[in-house]
């Protein structure tokens, strides 16, 4: 049976030059989902209501992810597993057509509260770190509690549907929204609506998430050797413009559309985002 690997050299292996200890983050369970979000409450704003209560109909705009909040909690019946509870705060637009006029555009916030079961191992220990305390003087920081970390990863949602009902069509198991982050409010720039009068827009979105438990770990990694660049840096304004411009491929697809979808690379559109 082979001896344990341990920091330091490693014998006999190729390519392999020593095997070092790390710190970092260990996945140790994690999910994906694709939720479909049927009938979210629109929150308004102020200015949107307005609009929505003399609105005929209502047409999708798009959705913004402005913030996700996730808290975890151990499950007393399952040691090992914690529940990881996420609220999705959106911002979603619309056009609202008012008579015969152009459509205004509204503006509101959307709430989406997604729970999920993970494994995230078990730790008792008390983690402090001598790290620098921001605005403090020097002083460590607080002692940790050893629940692991739950990170979302998550996309712009897709609107997939929206509809505007009447006061009388509404939903009488809405509730009103009581704790909004001061953040999100400060994202719409006046005052949203939470009340039960005028006209609603209810909200289907399409929404893709990955979440994951993972704990601070030590591992034990094989090292090939320094991360040492190759690429040298380029000087940009010291390169003949011209000389760039020579090897940038004509624009066959700006002149002829083409009939299928192309992975984009160093060509026209490339060199104009470069420039501008």
């Amino acid at each position: 049976m082979p001896d344990k690997v341990v920091p330091g050299p490693v014998q006999d292996t190729d390519c392999i030059r020593e095997a070092v200890c790390i710190h970092t983050k260990k996945i140790y369970d994690s999910c994906k989902d694709k939720d479909c979000i049927e009938d979210l409450r629109f929150y308004p704003t102020q200015n949107s209501q307005c609009a929505i209560d003399r609105a005929i109909s209502i047409k999708a705009g798009k959705a913004e992810l402005l913030y996700v909040y996730i808290d975890v909690e151990p499950i007393g019946f399952n040691r090992g597993f914690y529940t990881v509870d996420v609220r999705y705060f959106y911002r979603v637009t619309a056009d609202a057509f008012v008579g015969a006029a152009r459509p205004v555009e509204v503006t509101g916030l959307c709430v989406f509260d997604k729970r999920v079961i993970l494994f995230g191992s078990e730790g008792s220990a008390k983690v402090f770190s001598s790290e620098t305390a921001f605005e403090a003087l020097d002083e460590q920081n607080m002692r940790k509690s050893n629940l692991p970390t739950a990170v979302v990863e998550a996309v712009d949602p897709i609107v997939l549907n929206m509809k505007l009902v009447d006061v009388c069509e509404c939903r009488p198991c809405d509730c009103e929204l009581t704790e909004i982050p001061p953040c999100i409010c400060a994202c719409f720039g006046c005052d949203l609506c939470f009340g039960n009068d005028g006209k609603r827009i209810y909200v289907t979105l399409g929404q893709f998430s990955i979440i994951r438990l993972e704990r601070d770990s030590q591992l034990l990694m094989p090292v090939y050797d320094y991360c040492m660049p190759e690429k040298e840096c380029a000087c940009g304004g010291e390169e003949d413009p011209c000389e760039i411009f020579r090897h940038v491929r004509f624009p066959v697809d700006e002149f002829f559309p083409p009939n299928s979808m192309c992975p984009c690379g160093d060509g026209y559109r490339d060199f104009k985002a470069c420039c501008n």
